[in-house]
């Protein structure tokens, strides 16, 4: 189980957007279709981060 804690609202705005992915909808912000999984999730926490909600700090990478 994962340490980080994401808000109620922060996880449904996740699962609408997979949601979106699953039905073949979802579009990245050139206009082409998103076909991987994880470019999916990256999309929806950074809208629930957009609309101020509850999702852990971004990973800094180690040079």
């Amino acid at each position: 189980m994962s340490k980080n804690k994401y808000s109620d609202k922060a996880q449904d705005k996740v699962e609408k957007v997979m949601h979106e992915f699953k039905e073949g909808k979802l579009k990245s912000s050139s206009g082409d279709k998103v076909k991987s999984r994880k470019q999916a999730v990256a999309i929806g926490i950074s809208e629930a981060r957009e609309e101020g909600l509850k999702v852990p700090k971004e990973k800094k990478k180690k040079d």
